[in-house]
């Protein structure tokens, strides 16, 4: 029984013998390893731990072989750049002799010669561009739908078409790419105005404490278009707070420079406008437009004249109560109402509304019954129709049903505060072109021109 035992206790001893044996060769294996493998870039010596002396060294080192690699970039890309210098220079000599080949004029001419035939030749090529423009030319275009639409800002806020039904109608403020843009034109109309050429009908010997300087703040609005064949059209309004006199600026971006195209003074402080309202029925619509033809063109703008022309019986003895009212009550008798027993139309409604003036020469502003517009908007009216020239189509802003917008208040809010541009409250109608302010003349002129083709 005791045998067993001490070879048990033998064979124990053995064992730990072996086991620890085998410790203690992994642990001089392990020492020698790390005392003659050598050292790579991330097994220096770290300072205050192996040897502070070591550690330095190996760090200097370290800078010393950096500082060669990049010594010898930069020499190498000077190396590159010389040689891209030489190529240029060789090219340059090459087109310089073909063009001496081609004009022989040249010949005499230095750098400075052919450095300002370079301007002359991109300033003459900058004119082109703005000649083919719609700016100075016009443009046929075989529908209303071809028209390329402008863009209404102010110093504050840029009014969007482009954006549709997906994002706001209105961006304030404006992003600052937009914003710069904007910025650097309106600074540019300012130069114009303030510095007038000759050709922009100043008098010579208008010294400038005489004249009139303006500023960012005399900065009105502005429209701005781009043909993308062509370049980006800017106009520009100015007034002071005190005058009626516009001053009105166009410039152009024929993807290069800001130029100018023109500078003029206008003045319409005796512009008159005839607001031609077709209508039928729809009497509290009428009532509604009154009183806001009372607020802006009665007490407002008082330049105004309106006709109504009216379709049919039902509905006209009201109409007329209403204008008779208005009247007696603001002692404004610029108006005139025609009557039709017709059918509505709306064409017809605007010819004869036309025709029913007979005093020469007017503006006149084609309008709905349920559409509102301000003072603002009147003058716009007067500085973007030109007889002859151009005929305006404001773009409406029209609103959603009141009663589906403001569904969880007990009563709409009042007309003024609902006119806000939030793609929640309305779109831009810019497929639309029965809002319109043109001159008498060209309205007719249009008319005959059609006659004549049918």
């Amino acid at each position: 029984m005791r045998m067993p035992r001490r070879g048990l206790v033998i064979q124990a001893r053995t064992r730990w013998l072996l086991v620890g044996l085998a410790l203690l060769f992994s642990l001089v294996l392990l020492m020698y390893l790390l005392e003659c493998a050598p050292q790579t870039d991330g097994n220096g010596s770290l300072p205050g731990v192996v040897g502070e002396s070591m550690g330095k060294e190996y760090y200097q080192a370290l800078l010393q072989e950096q500082e060669e690699h990049y010594q010898n970039r930069a020499t190498s890309l000077k190396r590159q750049i010389a040689q891209l210098k030489q190529e240029l220079q060789e090219m340059s000599d090459k087109l310089k002799s073909l063009q001496e080949k081609k004009s022989p004029k040249v010949n005499g001419m230095n750098y400075q010669g052919t450095k300002e035939q370079t301007s002359s030749d991109l300033l003459e090529f900058l004119h082109s561009q703005i000649d083919k423009a719609e700016v100075s030319v016009g443009a046929k275009l075989p529908s209303e739908y071809g028209v390329i639409p402008f863009e209404s800002f102010t110093s504050m806020k840029v009014f969007q078409l482009e954006m549709g039904l997906t994002r706001h109608p209105e961006e304030k403020p404006v992003r600052k790419d937009k914003r710069d843009e904007l910025v650097e034109v309106i600074e540019a109309g300012l130069e114009v105005i303030n510095n007038p050429d000759e050709e922009d009908g100043q008098d010579e010997d208008d010294g400038v404490g005489d004249r009139q300087l303006y500023s960012e703040n005399d900065f009105i609005e502005g429209y701005y278009r781009t043909e993308r064949d062509k370049g980006t059209q800017y106009e520009l309004f100015y007034k002071k707070m005190d005058g009626m006199e516009y001053r009105h600026v166009t410039l152009f971006r024929p993807f290069g420079p800001l130029m100018k195209v023109k500078s003029e003074t206008v003045d319409i402080s005796r512009s008159i406008i005839n607001v031609i309202v077709p209508l039928a029925g729809r009497t509290e619509a009428f009532a509604q437009f009154m009183q806001n033809f009372r607020d802006v063109c009665i007490h407002q703008d008082k330049r105004v004249h309106l006709t109504v022309v009216y379709f049919g019986q039902d509905g006209l003895s009201e109409v007329k109560s209403i204008l008779e009212s208005v009247a007696r009550e603001t002692d404004f008798h610029n108006y005139t109402l025609v009557s039709l027993n017709e059918e509505f139309n709306r064409g017809r409604g605007l010819d004869m509304g036309a025709r029913a003036w007979e005093k020469g020469e007017v503006l006149m502003f084609f309008c709905d019954v349920d559409v509102y517009f301000t003072a603002e908007f009147l003058n716009s009216c007067r500085l973007n129709a030109e007889p002859g020239k151009k005929v305006f189509y404001p773009v409406v802003f029209s609103l959603y049903n009141p009663a589906i917008v403001y569904a969880n208040q007990d009563i709409p809010p009042p007309v003024e505060q609902q006119l806000v541009h939030k793609k929640d409250s309305g779109f831009w109608r810019d497929f639309g072109f029965g809002m319109t302010c043109q001159y008498r003349t060209d309205f007719l002129t249009v008319g005959k021109m059609r006659l004549k083709k049918k």
